[in-house]
């Protein structure tokens, strides 16, 4: 028999609690990992360069540039939180230790049987809503596991239902064409020794050893990208914490493009970023290959990828008659983040049954509608070159302006001069435009019955590359139009 069996047959035996595994395995992983916890060749190999060379230099370790512009084309993900919490209704590892008691919170995996879940059906609904890439919480900050991991028995594989969640939705993700990747949390409170606790979790801490975790997290780590993968990112989260440095950042960032090295890694890897605005900062170098901005649209930048993550209800987690937003609402947060010149990660928080709920699946396929009509002026564009504001933005693409008009205050839209001359205008939406060149710039002018609730599209064909245009605010977008305008003229 060998070490690892035998100790997990005497720690059941003994009717230890599950949460002793990760320690036992931890401690072994402690003494000798190579031999006891199946650390594999390139594992080892990292090792030793790790304890015997100067790190490599951060400058090498930048994302994978074909890999960044997949993602950056993609425009539009689909975020799934999920876990035994959606029995309760109440927020994903937050609640842990507040509304829910650690010990009953611990515990719901127990109960956990979504026997309703069905891969295909989710990638189909990612697909249907035109979003082209997935990312689920493998873990999150309260320590389940929603694949079978061999580090622990806190996973899916210990719960009634009993199969690997993880594994099925990669491998539907992989024959329907949808990138997939996995939200992992550097926290985990329910791990015995991650430190600091976690709220209301009175067990003592003078046996925890955090480098015993860092173990354990890696091994996970790799158990997903060489078994799940290949993975588009991983998608970190929890750096805040006070046992989580810069220097450990950098380390589980090479690690990880060890691993993979074509993997995208988000800021949250390392310590730099900027609370829920979420950018990075510059005082120094910081691990992580784009931002991500949280609830909130990220300011227009065309210099540092990012990705706001969003909900589409209020809470992260499935809860019952939660606020939805409207297709309105989430319609113009995706074009006001891709005309900034970021990704969208909208959110949706499946029930404990395993399906998603009915209402939302409506809301995304509401969503999938109006971008298989107007998709071309998100996928693959860019943000700009007329900044984002209450009126709405714009994205480009080869030699055309997308300007997206979300909010219409008078008769005209005054765009500010550009370096390029307008050949065409067309209104994608509908029916014609009007467009006349001023002192002040661009005059954009459509009839209102032709004005959308949601969205008006005028397309501006130019003379070259709309790209190379430098980004302009719109300082004052309402106008009046003079007389003696004609429908689609050029305003050079």
């Amino acid at each position: 028999m060998d070490p690892i069996t035998a100790l997990l047959q005497t720690d059941e035996q003994a009717g230890a609690r599950a949460s002793v595994l990760p320690l036992r395995v931890g401690m072994l992983a402690a003494m000798c990992f190579a031999v006891l916890v199946g650390w594999s060749e390139a594992d080892a190999k990292y090792e030793s360069e790790e304890s015997s060379h100067t790190p490599e230099p951060v400058h090498a370790l930048r994302a994978n540039a074909a890999s960044l512009q997949k993602w950056q084309e993609s425009r539009f993900g689909l975020f799934i939180h999920w876990g035994p919490v959606s029995l309760k209704g109440t927020e994903i590892g937050w609640s842990r230790g507040r509304e829910i008691p650690v010990a009953e919170y611990d515990n719901l995996y127990k109960r956990f049987d979504p026997e309703k879940f069905d891969a295909h059906e989710w990638v189909s609904i990612a697909k249907e809503a035109g979003t082209k890439y997935i990312v689920i919480t493998s873990k999150h900050h309260d320590g389940f596991c929603i694949w079978d991991s061999k580090y622990t028995d806190y996973d899916i594989t210990s719960t009634p239902f009993r199969r690997d969640v993880l594994k099925e939705l990669a491998d539907e993700c992989h024959r329907q064409g949808i990138q997939f990747n996995t939200y992992h949390s550097i926290i985990d409170w329910y791990h015995p020794d991650y430190l600091p606790r976690g709220s209301g979790d009175d067990r003592p801490t003078d046996d925890a050893d955090f480098e015993r975790y860092v173990a354990y997290l890696k091994n996970q780590l790799r158990e997903i990208i060489t078994g799940y993968g290949p993975l588009g990112v991983m998608w970190f989260d929890g750096e805040w914490e006070s046992h989580w440095s810069p220097e450990r950042g950098w380390d589980l960032y090479r690690y990880v493009r060890g691993l993979q090295p074509d993997i995208l890694i988000n800021n949250r890897v390392g310590k730099g970023r900027m609370g829920m605005r979420g950018m990075t900062k510059t005082d120094q170098e910081y691990a992580g290959d784009f931002g991500t901005p949280e609830q909130e649209i990220g300011r227009f930048n065309r210099d540092t990828p990012w990705e706001t993550c969003m909900t589409i209800c209020r809470q992260w987690a499935f809860k019952p008659n939660d606020q939805m937003k409207s297709l309105k609402e989430c319609l113009h947060t995706l074009v006001r983040v891709a005309g900034g010149d970021g990704n969208l990660l909208f959110n949706v928080g499946p029930m404990p049954d395993g399906r998603i709920e009915p209402r939302q699946v409506e809301r995304l396929r509401e969503m999938g509608t109006w971008l298989k009509d107007y998709g071309q002026t998100v996928y693959a564009t860019r943000g700009g070159p007329f900044k984002p504001g209450p009126w709405g933005g714009s994205t480009c693409k080869g030699n055309r302006i997308y300007v997206h008009v979300l909010d219409w205050q008078g008769e005209t839209l005054q765009l500010p001069p550009i370096d390029r001359k307008v050949v065409r205008g067309t209104l994608l939406t509908g029916g014609t435009v009007e467009l006349k060149r001023t002192e002040e710039g661009i005059a954009v002018n459509v009839p209102e019955r032709y004005r959308r609730d949601i969205d008006t599209i005028v397309a501006l064909e130019l003379d070259g590359p709309a790209f190379e245009i430098a980004p302009v605010a719109v300082a004052s977008p309402w106008a009046g139009l003079e007389e003696g305008t004609h429908a689609g003229e050029a305003t050079k």
